[in-house]
């Protein structure tokens, strides 16, 4: 892997720039240090998967990249670093499945994780308000290799989309649920997601602000349900 050897080079050594950027990537999801874990092929994974999807619609906007350093809340003085890795990486979408391979094996054990790192990227490539076809399947690829189901990718998209959706498909759920069991989904939606609750596990502002746009999405969807069923 490419760039798993530039990062490699970089070096991992304690105040080096792959440490501090591990540590503000690892320090955004709530990821200790771990046994098993390759911080190198992590870190280089979450960088280059995420700049080379700002790339997949073949022009990469500073927007996307800005929203990948708020994400993961880099210190001002590491802009530079940021933006040299980032926009290296944008050069070219291609190898973006290994990075994606590369990520299944070191958080496949912690699949909330995983769906984190995946929504961050739904965020940086909604960052300008339009999701492209090239986009979207270069998602759709991601969301493949980290083992879910296009029902569950359609999921996810439905709640960063801006575009017609079928709620049921913004809940996760079957058309052919029973009230009371979709009523339970759309409550345990909200508390998972509820910017008050994450809030409280300090996470930054950019990813309480996915929360909120899942949550308008989710409160949209059960809006539109409730008003078809009567509920």
């Amino acid at each position: 892997m490419p760039w798993l050897t530039i990062f490699k080079t970089i070096g991992s050594a304690e105040g080096s720039i792959l440490e501090r950027l591990s540590k503000a990537i690892r320090a955004t999801l709530g990821l200790e240090s771990r046994a098993g874990v390759d911080r190198a092929a992590f870190t280089a994974a979450v960088v280059a998967l995420s700049a080379k999807l700002s790339i997949a619609d073949g022009v990469s906007l500073r927007i996307e990249e800005e929203t990948f350093e708020r994400m993961f809340s880099f210190e001002p003085e590491e802009a530079a670093n940021v933006r040299w890795l980032f926009r290296l990486a944008a050069k070219d979408p291609a190898g973006f499945e290994s990075c994606a391979r590369e990520l299944t094996a070191s958080l496949g054990a912690r699949p909330d994780l995983l769906r984190d790192v995946f929504e961050a990227l739904m965020h940086i490539a909604s960052a300008d308000g339009i999701l492209h076809a090239s986009e979207d399947g270069f998602l759709a690829t991601v969301a493949e290799t980290f083992g879910y189901s296009t029902e569950k990718y359609r999921a996810i998209r439905a709640r960063f989309v801006l575009d017609p959706a079928d709620p049921y498909e913004v809940l996760g759920v079957a058309r052919e649920l029973p009230d009371e069991a979709l009523k339970s989904r759309y409550r345990e939606l909200v508390r998972r997601n509820h910017p008050d609750t994450l809030a409280g596990k300090g996470l930054p502002k950019e990813l309480l602000d996915v929360a909120n746009r899942k949550l308008a999405a989710i409160n949209a969807a059960w809006e539109t349900i409730a008003r078809e069923r009567s509920l």
